[in-house]
């Protein structure tokens, strides 16, 4: 039995969790209402992704069903293995989706398994990328979904294992794809690149704040493609 003393303690660090900003590994897959009364969105991306999604949820709720797979989506080479696990057997009505972060970033191994600069190299370079990303979008148009590519926020300095302003070849690359495709974009990037305070110093990851403003960017796009009304099951 867990004592009241221990139960507060459990609040607490819960507490701190949240407001550090640090996305948690289940904070994306919260419980939500899953209802057949409303649109299903599925969120498909990396740890930035994961700190934004319980703020989508929450400004989404009674209007839209949204999940997120409990992984990490990690690179484009993680998203060619797994995308039929988190695309399960339901019925997705609109995708919001990226890859970027990970494949930039500088490894040891073909796992993904994190280096420095200086003796690993990019875990999926910038061509192979390009045509990954081609086939998960191919992959992902054969859901029936409406997709939402979201391009990569800011690498900045001192970002440990990735170099700083990779993205912007990444997100050049990742836009004659979905260009291409015609599909809608979600420019993360521009977002945070006009609200620098957003994100955490000599990091990728955001404050709870810049969570927050990347969230009602994503519910904006989101609201653009959810079906009508008069269509919903």
């Amino acid at each position: 039995m867990i004592t009241r003393r221990t139960f507060w303690r459990l609040a607490v660090v819960a507490i701190g969790c949240v407001m550090s900003g640090v996305p948690q590994a289940t904070a994306a897959d919260a419980p939500a209402q899953d209802s057949s009364q409303l649109p299903r969105v599925l969120i498909i991306g990396d740890s930035i992704s994961m700190g934004y999604t319980p703020f989508v949820k929450t400004m989404m709720k009674g209007k839209a069903y949204v999940e997120h797979p409990k992984d990490n989506c990690a690179a484009t080479v993680v998203g060619l293995e797994k995308l039929d696990v988190w695309l399960g057997d339901k019925k997705w009505d609109v995708i919001h989706f990226n890859w970027g972060l990970h494949d930039l970033k500088y490894v040891k191994d073909a796992k993904g398994n994190g280096a420095d600069i200086k003796t690993g190299k990019q875990w999926v370079p910038v061509e192979q990328y390009e045509k990954n990303l081609d086939e998960l979008v191919t992959r992902l148009e054969k859901t029936g979904a409406k997709l939402i590519w979201a391009n990569t926020t800011p690498v900045p300095d001192g970002a440990a294992i990735r170099v700083a302003g990779d993205e912007l070849k990444y997100n050049e690359a990742a836009a004659r794809v979905i260009a291409a495709h015609h599909i809608p974009t979600d420019d993360l990037h521009s977002l945070v690149v006009a609200n620098p305070k957003w994100q955490l110093p000599h990091n990728v990851h955001f404050s709870a704040e810049g969570y927050k403003g990347l969230a009602a960017a994503v519910v904006e796009q989101i609201d653009k493609e959810l079906p009508a009304p008069a269509a919903q099951k």
